[in-house]
């Protein structure tokens, strides 16, 4: 597997979850890690913390420069894992404000943190957007995310054809349950709905998905990984699990 060693990498959403097990997984194998996040004092200690609202476009353009400032001047990796899902009800029980903070954080923002890097992204450079299975099938009660991770896995592709011909890496890395505070916040702080997601299921952890990641920008230079979807073994599809009982 080819060194992290010298490479240079932005993780975004890395205060906690996937992100924050990214961050850490490319730091260890050698790579200098910028992460950013609203709440920088929970950024792994081996990552350089920046402050970063994805909703916030100046706030983008901040960190943007700042971390190509800390990290000499180019960007060799961006992880766009910054996300979130708000609510588990009908579509027509649903809100606009609801709406605007799912779009866009997941689209919109990793949309504008890709346009931003990219200028400083070096040849052999590589951008991983973390996806999910719900970007691939639907399920109820959850369309607003599900809208999300459709636009970003459309997104990915579009800009793989964009880019053919620039030594750039482009890929998608789909998870399933992955045990994090996603449910914690899907459900606005309602710990004990957030904790029954993962009851009677052994779910992945971030480490398994950091893992993923990991794998994808250290394959040959000639070799692009277009797609990653990885789900528990007792999950067959996004709205598909099978429960242990309790």
């Amino acid at each position: 597997m080819p060194s992290l060693e010298g490479r240079s990498a932005v993780v975004t959403g890395a205060s906690s979850g996937i992100g924050a097990a990214t961050a850490l997984t490319l730091a260890r194998e050698g790579a200098r890690v910028v992460g950013g996040a609203r709440r920088t004092d929970r950024i792994p200690a081996s990552v350089t913390p920046l402050e970063l609202d994805v909703t916030d476009s100046a706030s983008c353009e901040r960190f943007a420069r700042a971390a190509v400032e800390e990290l000499g001047g180019g960007i060799d990796i961006l992880v766009n894992a910054a996300g979130l899902a708000l609510g588990r009800d009908l579509f027509d029980d649903s809100s606009e404000a609801d709406e605007r903070t799912v779009l866009e954080t997941n689209v919109n923002g990793l949309i504008r943190m890709t346009r931003l890097c990219l200028p400083h992204l070096r040849d052999g450079g590589h951008i991983v957007n973390i996806g999910s299975v719900a970007g691939r099938q639907a399920y109820e009660k959850g369309a607003l995310y599900v809208t999300s991770k459709f636009a970003v896995r459309g997104f990915t592709y579009a800009l793989r054809e964009d880019l053919l011909g620039r030594p750039i890496h482009i890929t998608t890395v789909d998870p399933g349950l992955v045990e994090t505070d996603f449910s914690r916040v899907r459900f606005r702080g309602d710990e004990e709905t957030a904790r029954k997601v993962y009851q009677g299921v052994e779910a992945m952890k971030p480490e398994d998905i950091a893992d993923c990641v990991l794998f994808a920008v250290t394959r040959p230079p000639h070799v692009n990984v277009d797609e990653l979807v990885v789900k528990a073994l007792a999950q067959s599809s996004g709205g598909r699990i099978l429960r242990t009982e309790s």
